[in-house]
């Protein structure tokens, strides 16, 4: 099954910022978005988790999961599906020990050795990019491209999810290179494009 898998950016929505992503996530959970990451870095612990549960409120009868970025604590005071880690967040490894087994680690990876290493310490999947070149990854240096990605994609044994420049025209190059699914902030920003994007992949070869 290909994932897709929403990031959130509140901030690059209309006001009011927080019913919106609310609304999108319930609309994205409901498109066939499986996973989504709470990736609202500017809030408080206090903030974050209130907005963690009505998230998971909207998106769990759907079959979606809910992860929280880099934040383990509020994760597990909410019940979320699981973190996200940066690479120069908690190791996986540590997290995997404060965790049960079915909790979700993904993490951030940007070359083979951090996918390599993110797999060592237990990670449930890594995201791997940017694949093509995006401003909001310039801080990462030169995108992989495709090949780079394949070879990164074949290495590891846990599912790795494509990120960075991945827009309709391009969506599904990495996914015949060995993407497991999308990881995406603009490309899933409005229920349109959500739908498009699982038109695109559902089209059989």
């Amino acid at each position: 099954m290909i994932v897709l898998y929403l990031i959130t950016h509140r901030l690059a929505l209309p006001a009011p910022h927080w019913p919106i992503q609310l609304e999108f996530i319930a609309q994205a959970a409901a498109s066939g978005v499986l996973l989504i990451q709470i990736r609202e870095k500017d809030v408080s612990a206090q903030t974050l988790a209130e907005f963690a549960r009505q998230a998971i409120a909207v998106a769990r009868p759907h079959g979606a999961r809910i992860l929280i970025n880099d934040r383990i604590d509020v994760a597990l005071a909410v019940g979320a599906d699981g973190v996200h880690l940066r690479v120069d967040s908690l190791p996986s490894a540590v997290v995997r020990r404060l965790t049960s087994p079915d909790f979700l680690i993904g993490v951030s990876t940007h070359s083979l050795t951090e996918a390599q290493a993110a797999q060592a310490g237990g990670a449930s999947f890594i995201t791997c990019g940017p694949v093509y070149e995006t401003p909001s990854k310039y801080e990462y240096g030169a995108p992989l491209g495709l090949a780079a990605f394949r070879a990164i994609a074949e290495t590891v044994a846990i599912p790795v999810y494509a990120l960075g420049g991945i827009n309709e025209r391009n969506l599904l190059e990495p996914l015949q290179h060995g993407a497991a699914g999308i990881a995406a902030i603009s490309l899933f920003q409005r229920a349109e494009r959500i739908a498009r994007a699982v038109a695109v992949i559902s089209k059989p070869d």
